[in-house]
């Protein structure tokens, strides 16, 4: 016969023992802040949009807290976006990560070692520049400056090859 959690409590399938998010969850989180952030939409709002408090939304962000389909579904639509969006740009080792199931047991892969880095573009830093950039209204202006960021990134580079 087959333990069931006790009532009230849920199984943790899909979540590694090591109790780190599992990193799609992590990923989804992340794009779901992108959207948010780059519509200028508070958590609050978001929250409020699809029937949740704002620390619920805190916790799928994070990745803490899987977001289910009807609620992905639901996200998708307030934020004006597919549902491809939330899982564009994964990275392999998000995509690779080990489901474990209801009993813990890992399912199908073989176990993955070092970190999981998080999306560059889920950073604060990153969302706020991306809103500047898109308030300069001269276009011309706009193309120097991606022109000048490419061009010192660049330049680091081959400075740290010599």
């Amino acid at each position: 016969m087959q333990a069931t959690p006790a009532r009230g409590r849920r199984a943790t399938a899909g979540r590694p023992k090591t109790g780190k998010p599992n990193p799609i969850d992590v990923h989804v989180g992340s794009r779901v802040r992108l959207r948010r952030t780059l519509l200028g939409m508070s958590q609050e709002k978001l929250g409020e949009a699809i029937g949740l408090t704002f620390q619920q939304v805190q916790k799928y962000e994070r990745g803490a807290n899987r977001i289910g389909a009807s609620r992905l579904f639901d996200l998708s639509r307030v934020l004006d976006v597919p549902v491809s969006f939330f899982f564009d740009d994964m990275p392999a080792e998000a995509a690779a990560a080990p489901v474990d199931d209801e009993e813990g047991n890992t399912a199908g892969f073989e176990e993955r070692s070092g970190g999981y880095e998080p999306d560059p573009m889920a950073k604060r830093e990153t969302l706020e520049l991306v809103r500047a950039y898109y308030r300069i209204n001269d276009p011309s202006v706009r193309k120097r400056l991606f022109e000048l960021t490419k061009a010192v990134a660049n330049s680091g580079m081959v400075e740290a090859a010599e």
